[in-house]
């Protein structure tokens, strides 16, 4: 930690280095790891609740216009390709239902990581339905690793369970 001081000017006034000191524990009294968690949890969530909620025109039945963008507009680029998606009305259940389901499991934070690692599965096939998205492709990615990799934080309900079952009943 860096001393006030230490790090005065000769006029006496704050230096540049104790501003940037300060800033900084002011970022991570602000920015704790649980909300951090929560905020990659809330950014992951959206752009897949939103698509989910495109695909579908009632509980449990697919609009018409998800079945066709699998059958006659997604195709999958990989090499030798590009090829169309197979059972294309199948595909696109699994994916409204991911699409939904997924993202409500983040935002509660319940089987978090692997919510997290179903949703980079799915990003990987959107990248190879539409590889010019890259760039929020990768995002969405990012995002999925950091929760795999840090798991859902303190404001979730696994926390909670896992908490719960750690006490002596």
């Amino acid at each position: 930690m860096i001393t006030d001081q230490r790090m005065t000017t000769e006029s006496g006034l704050p230096s540049p280095w104790l501003l940037v000191d300060r800033a900084n524990r002011l970022i991570q009294t602000l920015a704790t790891p649980s909300l951090v968690q929560l905020v990659l949890r809330l950014a992951l969530a959206v752009p897949f609740w939103r698509s989910g909620m495109l695909k579908w025109g009632g509980f449990l039945r697919l609009n018409d216009s998800a079945v066709t963008l699998f059958s006659d507009e997604f195709m999958l680029h990989l090499p030798g390709g590009p090829y169309h998606f197979p059972a294309p009305t199948v595909m696109a259940f699994l994916s409204g239902s991911g699409e939904i389901l997924l993202p409500i499991l983040l935002v509660l934070g319940l089987g978090t990581r692997l919510a997290a690692l179903g949703l980079l599965f799915m990003t990987v096939v959107v990248e190879l339905t539409v590889p010019d998205g890259w760039p929020i492709h990768l995002t969405w990615a990012a995002m999925a690793l950091g929760i795999m990799a840090h798991g859902p934080g303190n404001i979730s309900l696994d926390h909670l369970l896992c908490r719960a079952r750690s006490q002596p009943q």
